[in-house]
């Protein structure tokens, strides 16, 4: 239902509330892993996205102990590298090799369309050149959105349900698919609130990181937690 993109957010910030330093000082820890990695000569670009899901990962266990009643600790940013390094590095990869990929479908088709463009030559081929490099732009993006949402509950099924990395991809494609309504609203509200988060320095992201990783674990409960089943009705 489109109604709980709202509860997600507001279950995160909830979750923010019951411990608000740690959550503080485990962002900050993040973001500055996330810088180092991005430094590392030469294989820094490829760094952040094979560690982000590892360290995605230790948020929502962060953000599952919080409502669990667990006092949390900075140190439980790392619960991924701990208990799924390697299946957690594996969609790491695989994220990696997803920008690649789009990228590259993207660059083939614009690039196409200049070489075209430039053959043709005059206004025609102009047009022809921006147009192909227009649509290699928005390919880029729809290979881009469909692998946000393989990524989504990727870090949380590997850490909290133990699934195995490209399983833990498709399943996360097919729920935010099968709730594209729901997910649609879910990331308006997240873009208006990073838009709100920078406005302050940037400081904003220091809150909004802890909130959407309690958000993931509230869309995650609803769409894979298991539930109780009810009890047999009684018969007389």
């Amino acid at each position: 239902m489109p109604g709980d993109a709202l509860r997600w957010l507001t279950t995160g910030w909830k979750l923010f509330l019951r411990s608000p330093t740690t959550w503080l000082l485990q962002t900050l820890v993040l973001i500055l892993i996330l810088l180092a990695l991005g430094v590392v000569p030469v294989l820094g670009w490829a760094a952040v996205p094979v560690a982000f899901p590892l360290l995605a990962a230790g948020m929502v266990a962060s953000a599952r102990r919080v409502e669990s009643g667990e006092v949390l600790r900075v140190d439980h940013l790392f619960d991924g590298l701990r208990r799924h390094a390697g299946n957690l590095l594996l969609v790491g990869a695989f994220h990696l090799l997803g920008v690649l990929f789009a990228a590259l479908i993207a660059a083939a088709i614009g690039g196409s369309a200049v070489l075209t463009g430039a053959i043709v030559g005059a206004f025609t081929g102009v047009g022809l050149a921006t147009g192909g490099v227009m649509f290699g732009m928005l390919v880029f993006t729809v290979l881009w959105i469909m692998l946000m949402m393989a990524l989504w509950f990727a870090p949380a099924l590997v850490m909290l349900q133990d699934v195995a990395p490209l399983d833990a991809m498709k399943l996360s494609a097919q729920a935010c698919f099968g709730s594209l309504l729901t997910f649609i609203i879910f990331a308006v509200m997240l873009y208006v609130l990073v838009w709100v988060a920078m406005i302050p320095a940037g400081l904003g992201m220091f809150v909004l990181v802890p909130v959407i990783a309690g958000a993931q674990l509230a869309a995650w409960r609803d769409l894979f937690s298991p539930r109780p089943a009810l009890p047999a009705a009684q018969t007389d």
